[in-house]
């Protein structure tokens, strides 16, 4: 059993990364490593490294953001259930402000997605419901929801085709 992961950019916005880790299976299941220090750690700006880990389980039709900072870079994968993934590039200066890119993930092929500061992150949960991963690195103390950003998910900037019209959202999304 091999730790590897394929490491490619984002055609369409700059700073994104999609990760795809080997897999080992066999009869019993399968197996895969998300994050290794020495391989992802090198996507991050100098002095910054992964600091801590958060997890949501939402259930279907559930819909979180579109949230970001000024100064957390995000590894994300989802490793129970299937979401549809979003970022939007909400970076003042660059030539893709208000693109967004999506992608599908789930724990049949767990890519994780890496996103740098000031692109926004949303998920849409497709399935039943899903267990969604966070690895977070950042400088200082992190900033919590009051010093976010958040953009409303449907926002006609972004022209975005959500799989629902009418998803469950927090009183913050809404």
């Amino acid at each position: 059993m091999s730790i590897d992961f394929q490491i490619k950019q984002s055609n369409h916005l700059a700073g994104i990364y999609i990760i795809e880790p080997s897999i080992f299976k066999d009869g019993r299941g399968k197996i895969w490593t998300s994050y290794l220090k020495e391989d992802l750690n090198q996507l991050l700006p100098d002095d910054l490294f992964f600091k801590h880990d958060k997890f949501t389980f939402s259930k279907r039709n559930v819909l979180r953001g579109i949230h970001s900072d000024q100064k957390s870079w995000k590894l994300v994968s989802c490793v129970y259930g299937e979401v549809f993934q979003v970022v939007v590039d909400c970076r003042k200066d660059s030539k893709t402000l208000h693109q967004h890119e999506s992608f599908i993930l789930n724990e049949k092929v767990p890519l994780c997605i890496l996103i740098p500061p000031m692109v926004g992150n949303a998920f849409y949960v497709t399935s039943d419901s899903a267990l969604y991963h966070y690895k977070l690195a950042y400088k200082g103390d992190y900033l919590d929801a009051n010093d976010q950003f958040t953009w409303i998910w449907n926002d006609n900037r972004f022209n975005i085709k959500w799989p629902s019209t009418s998803p469950i959202l927090s009183d913050r999304d809404s």
